[in-house]
């Protein structure tokens, strides 16, 4: 997170988790959305403008040191992003890291409705495909909850998070 155009590293107690197995659920609204294929998905064509998205809200962490260090990590293809569009333009995203089989979830923004759930879900189902074991939210919220996301101690996390980067 940056503060100040300053970079620091954070380490909660409780980490946030999105499973990626069978416990990974999609809520029975969000169902009707996806089966209406409301937007096209991309991945990787507005990276920056994804984070611009993100970063517009009242507060944020991500100011242009944060931007610049992930514009970098995406031009390294380290950092990716999932993004919806429709006629009128990029309507929601999200953005994060993979590193081995660990991809961690920095931010996500929606403009219409279900946009962000939705790069969510496609984000889910890649990763499943590239047998990716760890989805790292960093902090849990409620809007993660629904799709059964949940908390793992900091040393019950930092041995997924091995695990996942072994062989790296």
């Amino acid at each position: 997170m940056a503060e100040d155009g300053e970079i620091f590293w954070f380490s909660p107690t409780e980490r946030g988790l999105i499973p990626l197995d069978e416990r990974f659920h999609i809520p029975k609204g969000l169902r009707r959305s996806l089966s209406k294929r409301p937007f096209e998905i991309r991945w990787n064509t507005a990276f920056r403008e994804v984070m611009a998205g993100c970063a517009n809200r009242e507060e944020t962490w991500i100011d242009e040191a944060i931007t610049e260090s992930y514009c970098d990590l995406h031009d390294l293809g380290f950092a990716h992003s999932v993004e919806c569009w429709d006629e009128e333009g990029l309507q929601g995203g999200l953005y994060g890291i993979r590193i081995g089989r660990a991809f961690f979830g920095e931010s996500m923004f929606s403009r219409k409705t279900d946009a962000s759930k939705i790069a969510l879900v496609k984000l889910v189902d890649w990763l499943r495909e590239e047998e990716v074991e760890l989805l790292d939210t960093q902090w849990m919220t409620e809007h993660l909850r629904q799709f059964g996301g949940y908390e793992v101690p900091r040393e019950v996390y930092q041995l997924l998070l091995k695990e996942a980067l072994a062989g790296v």
